[in-house]
């Protein structure tokens, strides 16, 4: 059974190598076949019509040169200077001006949002202030100065009637005194930065510059609200504006008790104001 089908299958093979070489073929010649059907015909019919003719000019002789490029016209917009860069002259004649169009949305004209305070909202309370000058308060965080005011400096010094004294010091006293265990009530946002804010102050219903004015520990701001306060303090000669304080009355800080007197024998000495184990004699032999 298997001799009959390699026997067709030797035969076979020659069979497909000759159907191989005929296709080659087949397709060879129809490629010339398009190669000269792609040949220009007017390229023919001119060198047929120049061998005719008997002419010795070259069968190229009859095709036209072509025409000469042209060079092209740059026009510009505006002069060119390399060493001169400015804007095109323009006619001022044919110019026109005209007004600015309309926004094209309300949203371009809105203005950005302000902070929403609460309803019942009348300032931020801030609890065991303290004065680090008169008219400046830290507390909770913030440091405010009291506005309508010009503070008095901790180190500024009065002069009245030849004699200085420290009327700073004295003034900044004052309104430690007048803030001592209250809470004070600023018109500074709730949440913010921690730089100085001048704002409003009240404790109560007490207006915290108002007071400072009215007892002349402070100076009324030019054009502020404390103004005919500050002359009315200034003539009555109030505060700052008043003679160095009397303190004959105060009597002068007590000197430090002496020190008390060793027993014999104590194991402790005081050195500096410490006490410490003393020097033991050497025990008699």
């Amino acid at each position: 059974m298997r001799f009959p089908h390699l026997a067709l299958a030797v035969v076979m093979v020659p069979v497909m190598a000759a159907l191989v070489v005929a296709g080659g073929r087949a397709l060879k010649g129809s490629e010339s076949t398009v190669t000269v059907d792609q040949i220009d015909p007017g390229a023919d019919t001119i060198s047929q019509a120049g061998t005719d003719a008997g002419s010795d000019e070259p069968a190229t002789s009859a095709i036209p040169a072509p025409a000469a490029a042209q060079p092209k016209t740059v026009v510009h917009s505006r002069a060119i200077d390399p060493d001169v860069v400015a804007p095109p002259e323009l006619p001022t004649g044919e110019l026109e001006r005209v007004e600015p169009r309309e926004p094209l949305s309300k949203l371009a004209l809105a203005m950005p949002p302000k902070p929403k305070m609460p309803d019942d909202w009348n300032g931020t309370k801030l609890f065991q202030p303290v004065a680090t000058a008169a008219g400046l308060i830290e507390a909770k965080g913030y440091s405010v100065a009291v506005s309508g005011i010009d503070v008095v400096p901790q180190g500024e010094t009065c002069t009245t009637d030849g004699k200085s004294w420290p009327c700073g010091i004295r003034a900044r006293t004052a309104f430690r005194a007048f803030l001592r265990g209250r809470a004070v009530v600023c018109t500074v946002p709730p949440e913010g930065g921690r730089d100085r804010i001048a704002a409003e102050c009240r404790i109560g219903k007490q207006d915290v510059g108002q007071w400072l004015v009215d007892n002349g520990w402070a100076r009324a701001a030019k054009g502020g609200p404390y103004v005919e306060a500050g002359e009315k303090a200034q003539s009555a000669k109030k505060g700052i504006f008043g003679s160095a304080p009397n303190l004959a009355g105060i009597s002068a800080v007590p000197a430090a008790p002496a020190p008390a007197p060793q027993a014999p024998g104590s194991i402790l000495e005081e050195v500096d104001g410490t006490l410490k184990p003393a020097d033991q004699p050497a025990p008699a032999e």
